[in-house]
């Protein structure tokens, strides 16, 4: 046994969420691929086939009240608060991440007023937030401004409605600092709009503690709700009032059932909902996150390990890996660095096809970086000093 090897045995008999592993549906395989879709948590299967069998097959309609259909989205969204640094009452679940991302965008313009005409978009951001920025821009006759995180307080003006930005780079792994570009963004009297997919889970938030006025974020990542599981959307509580959001659907009328014509938005979170939920995948979800559930499951814990991990994981690369055969493009400072590991490589597609035989799964993207990512909750440090032996195994 190697002498990092013999260290991933004892950090892995010392770590404190090693237990929580059992919650997981796991095989042998190596899955650093949390990043793009979590692992099935033990419990949603059971809680699935009874909401198909007895909530929807026995008690049907009667399940939007008794089995609490009605109330699932601010419910489970009050369940994901405190892993983003939120309290009870501003985060609402349904939708896609797509789809709350340009509810947010548009609603933070409106709130901006009339007399601020630019979008500030993140330049490198996730394809779709980019879409979706273009096209707001569009139909609220704003200017869309594509620049970097690190250029965003230098392209601040009196013109800014709305900045969209994410916490962590899906590419590289790169955490951008939210505290800071709040501020900045709110110096300069803008709404900040932030995606958390890739942080969500993974790493402390702080939404309420650094004033963010409206996130989005999905939960099949980190928090393990399953492919295509709905996403959320945060409204920062002293600005719920004043939220308008571009899709007004009846579930987010003050009263839903009454079908009037005239809209009339709800008060809360609850303004943030649009058409009937998917309750499937939603209470799927739900089930889901009960593995945050206990004593000691807390995301400082879930940081601190992931920190320990990827640098571990750093560690068996430069060890393993013959020199120069990859490259770290992920920040080596903890304040800087996701969840995740970034490696560029020339022949990543191929590498990665490799490793995904051999028990490595991660992902690749184009066009020379594999990504490893690690969800603390179910990823041990033996995992990782396989995970770059078999890597050092394929590229030489």
């Amino acid at each position: 046994m190697s002498e990092l090897a013999a260290e991933a045995e004892k950090l892995d008999a010392a770590d404190e969420l090693a237990g929580v592993r059992k919650r997981f549906v796991l095989d042998d395989v190596v899955y650093l691929d949390g990043n793009s879709l979590g692992a099935l948590p033990a419990g949603v299967p059971g809680r699935v086939e009874d909401v198909v069998r007895r909530q929807w097959g026995e008690l049907r309609i009667r399940s939007w009240d008794e089995s609490g259909w009605w109330t699932a989205p601010e419910r489970i969204g009050d369940r994901i608060a405190p892993l983003v640094g939120a309290a009870a009452g501003q985060i609402v679940v349904g939708d896609s991440t797509s789809v709350n991302v340009f509810k947010a965008l548009v609603g933070a313009v409106r709130l901006a007023g009339e007399d601020r005409d630019e979008i500030v978009v993140d330049a490198t951001t996730f394809p779709t937030d980019g879409y979706i920025a273009e096209s707001a821009a569009r139909m609220t006759g704003r200017t869309l401004r594509p620049v970097t995180p690190a250029e965003v307080p230098g392209a601040l003006g009196e013109r800014t409605a709305a900045v969209l930005l994410n916490h962590v780079d899906y590419r590289t792994g790169r955490l951008h600092d939210l505290p800071a570009l709040t501020a900045a963004v709110h110096a300069a009297g803008a709404v900040a709009v932030w995606d958390l997919c890739h942080s969500a889970g993974a790493l402390p938030v702080g939404l309420d503690e650094h004033g963010v006025d409206l996130a989005v974020g999905c939960t099949y990542k980190y928090l393990n709700g399953g492919p295509g599981s709905p996403a959320y959307l945060y409204v920062r509580r002293s600005l719920q009032d004043r939220f308008d959001s571009p899709l007004p659907g009846w579930n987010s009328h003050a009263e839903p059932f009454g079908m009037r014509p005239a809209y009339e938005p709800a008060a809360g979170a609850v303004r943030g909902r649009v058409g009937t939920p998917d309750i499937l995948s939603m209470l799927a979800l739900e089930a889901a996150l009960e593995v945050w559930d206990g004593e000691g499951v807390s995301i400082g814990a879930v940081r601190a390990k992931s920190l320990a991990l990827s640098d571990f994981f750093l560690r068996c690369v430069e060890s393993y890996v013959p020199a120069g055969r990859v490259e770290s493009v992920t920040p080596a400072a903890h304040a800087e660095r996701g969840s995740q590991v970034a490696l560029r490589c020339p022949d990543a597609g191929d590498v990665m096809k490799r490793l995904i035989e051999r028990g490595v799964v991660g992902d690749f993207r184009h066009p020379d970086v594999l990504r490893f990512g690690f969800t603390p909750l179910y990823v041990g440090f033996a995992d990782v000093e396989r995970a770059a032996r078999v890597l050092a195994e394929v590229v030489r």
